[in-house]
């Protein structure tokens, strides 16, 4: 099996390299790949490199992820979250090639309390959510086969993330303060990567596997629990933190370009009973992260 990654240096694809390997001759691409394109802004480069490699499997990790950006920048954003999938997808079709997608909860309004399932209606409220609805619509317009994974609140040891900054800041101050009222399932890089391997082996062998699912890690919390959770691992990890108090506040305390949802958490029912899955708590991978990042000997 010959498969081709897109996003390798970004945080679920530097975990796909690992998790893909043993499936078959992989080919990874960043935007800055030399020897092919993987930019995704190059609309004909990134066809051309799926005509000369003629891919089993095409994997896209590749996203404008900046959500605040995102409203400043649509065009950008358009190009990477919607028409790179919809190219990838035509061209999926015309080698007969399975394309697996990431996608994310900001294509709903994050209205309720439920969790939201695959077949709820969408409502994005910015330029972020919109252009990855966009670019869902786009690979089940084209008709190729596919894996859409919609997952939320990603992290991962390699570069930057929530916990790391919660980390930095308890060193510096006193007192924080983190959101309370928006609720989700902080998930790894490493699971999303692990999970799509898995995935992919199936739905090779499955075709009727093929479409739209969620994919989070176990129960919820808040950031402000997020931020709680971390501190605490890392005062019994020895880590001298100066934050006494992590104080909870809304939303409204902390006012973005881009309009957060406020209801992040995905039912993932339908993907762990397809592929006989069970999805850790979202505290034991933050733990193992934690432990990667955290000094032997503070």
């Amino acid at each position: 099996m010959k498969i081709l990654l897109f996003g390798k240096t970004g945080q679920v694809g530097w975990e796909l390299q690992r998790s893909l390997a043993p499936l078959g001759q992989l080919v990874a691409l960043g935007s800055r790949s030399s020897e092919m394109c993987g930019d995704l802004r190059d609309a004909d480069g990134i066809a051309r490199t799926v005509r000369a490699i003629a891919p089993d499997v095409i994997v896209n990790a590749a996203a404008h992820t900046a959500v605040d950006k995102a409203e400043s920048e649509p065009e950008l954003a358009e190009a990477l979250n919607a028409r790179a999938p919809g190219i990838l997808a035509d061209e999926a079709l015309r080698c007969g090639a399975l394309l697996v997608h990431y996608s994310t909860d900001y294509v709903f309004d994050g209205s309720g309390t439920r969790p939201w399932t695959e077949t709820d209606p969408t409502g994005p409220l910015g330029v972020y959510g919109r252009t990855k609805l966009e670019g869902e619509e786009a690979i089940r317009h084209a008709g190729c086969r596919h894996l859409i994974f919609r997952t939320s609140w990603v992290y991962a040891a390699r570069g930057k993330n929530f916990a790391k900054t919660m980390l930095k800041l308890a060193a510096e101050r006193e007192r924080l303060t983190v959101i309370a009222d928006q609720f989700g399932s902080p998930t790894g890089a490493e699971l999303l990567a692990d999970v799509t391997a898995h995935a992919l082996r199936q739905v090779r062998k499955a075709p009727a596997f093929d479409g739209t699912y969620h994919l989070a890690a176990g129960g919820e919390t808040t950031w402000h629990g997020f931020a709680t959770f971390v501190c605490d691992h890392a005062r019994r990890a020895g880590v001298p933190l100066r934050a006494t108090a992590i104080d909870p506040v809304p939303t409204s305390a902390f006012p973005t370009p881009a309009k957060r949802p406020l209801n992040s958490r995905m039912d993932t029912s339908k993907l762990r009973g397809t592929f006989d899955l069970r999805l850790p708590p979202w505290q034991s991978g933050v733990e193992r992260m934690l432990t990667e990042i955290l000094p032997e000997n503070p």
